[in-house]
């Protein structure tokens, strides 16, 4: 048996067609260093992609098969094109259900390749939110349709990440009103051992994790609240004592700041803007969702569609490079740690089919 490892392999689901999407998936499929670290698999439809490659200004060499042909990995990257979208039809820079239908079904596909394990990890270029809600009227996040779809009832986050710093957090998609009822002793422990363990699996070997208070200068000692001494250094002590390396909490405006000098590898936030805000700053153009917990790896480009900019062949693919890259290296760990040489042979449509069961 070769002692070299095969390329991971990673389906890349195209997002909005609407937006920037197809100009990225365009450049990363053209990008050497990523064809060096994996094989891909793009789900889409052809004729949207080629319209990405000419607002790119990319040469693309991909090899197109149907939803029904066996996936054979190889240096050149495979295209299942799903036909779906004629772009004659796609209204730039605008919400529209074609849009969100159009992302969703590749991501479907995407998400069963994973599902069989025929695919190491899942990635996928921006979606836009309210496309999404007027095809699929139940659509929440990300996280909640891949538990959809696939009938996964575990536990799963999201993580940012930004030149190895891991940006985690306690609630995501609720109104800030909500936030505070929902922290409790429970919750900050589970967040720092799934934090601690997807750090783990991603190669940390002793991951690092500040974690941020709620309220301005972390409670102040009570003055502006209670939660910190009640709630959060509480199960920051508890999970301490059970060996996670963890400190905190610090207040929300200066725990970066630590993170940033090299102190830490993560931050665990009580709610989305508190740490999203501070990421972005860092590296709005470079920074990575990583959707933990799942069977398979899932990355995505932190930023949005940037209906703003689209057609203009100015979209930067910092952030859906290294999407790929990170997707590459957590779907080569998680290959390695099952010491398994092949993957499944499937089609796409028996993925899918896989979905239903």
């Amino acid at each position: 048996m070769s002692s070299v490892r095969p390329l991971p392999l990673i389906a890349l689901a195209m997002g909005d067609p609407a937006g920037i999407s197809p100009e990225l998936t365009a450049r990363v499929l053209a990008d050497p260093e990523v064809r060096a670290a994996c094989h891909i698999v793009v789900i889409g439809d052809r004729r949207v992609l080629d319209a990405g490659a000419a607002v790119a200004g990319c040469a693309l060499e991909v090899r197109r098969q149907t939803a029904d042909a066996p996936l054979v990995p190889g240096d050149v990257p495979l295209l299942i094109d799903l036909a779906h979208a004629d772009p004659a039809t796609i209204h730039c820079a605008r919400v529209t259900r074609a849009g969100g239908e159009f992302a969703l079904r590749n991501l479907r596909v995407a998400l069963g390749l994973g599902h069989v394990g025929a695919v190491d990890a899942v990635t996928f270029t921006p979606f836009n939110k309210a496309s999404m809600k007027l095809a699929h009227p139940g659509y929440e996040d990300e996280i909640v349709y891949t538990a959809e779809v696939t009938g996964f009832t575990g536990t799963a986050r999201e993580f940012n990440i930004l030149e190895g710093l891991w940006n985690a957090r306690l609630t995501s998609h609720v109104p800030l009103s909500a936030v505070a009822g929902l922290i409790t002793r429970e919750l900050v422990a589970e967040g720092l051992i799934f934090t601690e363990r997807a750090m783990r699996e991603a190669g940390f070997a002793h991951p690092r994790i500040a974690v941020a208070g709620l309220n301005p200068h972390a409670g102040d000692g009570g003055h502006f609240g209670r939660e910190e001494i009640d709630i959060i250094a509480p199960a920051v002590e508890a999970m301490k004592a059970k060996g996670i390396a963890c400190d905190g909490p610090f207040p929300a405006d200066t725990v970066f700041v630590r993170a940033r000098r090299g102190d830490y590898d993560a931050v665990l936030t009580m709610y989305h803007d508190q740490g999203q805000i501070a990421m972005k700053l860092i590296g709005f153009e470079r920074g990575v969702s990583v959707l933990g917990g799942f069977p398979v790896p899932i990355c995505t480009p932190a930023h949005g569609t940037a209906f703003d900019i689209t057609g203009q062949g100015i979209a930067h693919p910092g952030a859906t490079r290294n999407a790929l890259l990170i997707a590459a290296r957590m779907g080569a760990a998680r290959r390695e740690a099952s010491a398994t040489e092949s993957r499944p042979s499937t089609t796409a449509d028996e993925a899918l089919r896989a979905l239903a069961a």
